[in-house]
């Protein structure tokens, strides 16, 4: 306990070096345990939407674009389709099931989904209050909807054109609301479903003459269906299929490009920390050489003087690391926060993952090491001589 409380005390006597040194080094974790927070996330959540959707197919244009839009409803629909056209997929031996989806309106930022109930079997929602919609204008909201808006069985919503919340409202076309979900932790907690034919009644006035719908989502009765009907769909036909799972590993991909680059950007700044602590403790060696000396001369053993540098510096890795790792929980559960307000994806800074302890472990093992050295010179130093020198 001597060694400690003489170590915080050197620590004390210089509070802007030391300040500097626990700041550098908390940046750098908060910067990776931010990153790893956020993509583990992420990646969990788009495992999680996409798992049960083996195939999407919709209009024509960019296959992600297909894919963020009926699957994570994070874009706008590449276009519709005709529902006639869309049947001989929906009745192809190989598909087990086809879910329609008809979208293009919102409710205060919600997407409102025009399906039937295989929809929610994709995401195992079940009721928590009320019944699923029958008729036509009728609503299911998923739990997220529910209490953000307020809403309860027997509400009425009115949804706006477009997926944004500004655009116009159908306010001729209100929605009952007659069931709410229970928490699926999935996309469907933030959406409003209803069934197709009442996205038709909305659209009624300025719907073209055949009925269209934005896409279906399908299921595979065999493995053989990967390697066959998307071809098959994008060679013969006027629609395009994607990949869930091939598209959410792409966009993984993309932005793991900028997520590496600040990960490197976060050694830097860490191996910066540790040179920055490597110097301060071989300087403070230095200015306290008398110290250390007197110290022997009082009995102190070198082991003790050693012991004495490498408790400065751990202290200072141990106050950094867990400084960073606070910052990046912290950081994290406030873009949470902002994301919930306005209705994306939910993040939370409460959450673990494993590469944190890997941070933890790697950021205190390479920063004892560098004070190792400073400690095996307070270790090798020779009072005596030290003495004589002043």
């Amino acid at each position: 306990m001597r060694i400690l409380h003489l170590a915080f005390a050197y620590l004390a006597s210089r509070p802007l070096l030391t300040a500097l040194n626990v700041a550098m080094l908390a940046l750098g974790v908060a910067t990776i345990a931010f990153l790893l927070l956020v993509t583990a996330q992420v990646e969990e959540r788009l495992t999680r939407d996409a798992r049960s959707v083996d195939l999407v197919v919709g209009a024509k244009g960019s296959p992600l674009q297909l894919i963020l839009s009926t699957v994570f409803h994070a874009d706008v629909p590449t276009g519709n389709i005709g529902l006639e056209e869309s049947r001989p997929v929906a009745a192809h031996p190989m598909v087990a099931s086809a879910t329609p989806l008809a979208l293009g309106d919102s409710f205060h930022g919600h997407r409102i989904v025009g399906t039937d109930e295989s929809f929610l079997a994709l995401y195992d929602a079940r009721l928590a209050q009320g019944r699923l919609f029958a008729g036509e204008m009728e609503a299911v909201v998923g739990a997220e909807v529910a209490r953000r808006e307020g809403l309860a069985v027997g509400a009425q919503l009115t949804g706006a054109h477009g997926l944004a919340e500004s655009g116009p409202a159908h306010a001729g076309h209100p929605y009952k609301v007659v069931g709410i979900l229970a928490p699926t932790g999935t996309v469907a907690d933030r959406l409003v479903v209803t069934s197709v034919e009442s996205v038709w009644h909305v659209h009624e006035e300025h719907a073209p003459p055949r009925r269209e719908i934005t896409a279906l989502l399908l299921r595979y009765k065999t493995p053989l269906a990967a390697a066959m009907l998307p071809r098959t769909i994008n060679a013969t036909t006027a629609m395009q299929a994607a990949s869930p799972a091939y598209e959410a590993a792409r966009l993984l991909d993309l932005v793991g490009a900028g997520v590496q680059t600040l990960q490197w950007f976060a050694i830097v700044l860490m191996a910066s920390a540790a040179l920055s602590l490597f110097v301060a403790l071989t300087s403070a060696l230095q200015e306290r050489r008398y110290d250390l000396a007197l110290l022997r001369t009082l009995g102190a053993s070198p082991a003790s003087l050693a012991a004495l540098t490498l408790a400065e510096g751990v202290t200072l890795l141990f106050a950094g690391a867990i400084l960073g790792l606070a910052l990046g929980h912290g950081a994290v559960h406030a873009l949470g926060l902002w994301l919930a307000a306005t209705g994306s994806w939910p993040l939370t800074g409460f959450a673990w993952v494993a590469g944190e302890a890997l941070l933890a472990g790697a950021v205190l093992g390479i920063g004892a090491l560098t004070c190792l050295v400073p400690a095996l010179q307070a270790y090798a130093s020779d009072p005596a001589s030290l003495l004589a020198k002043r």
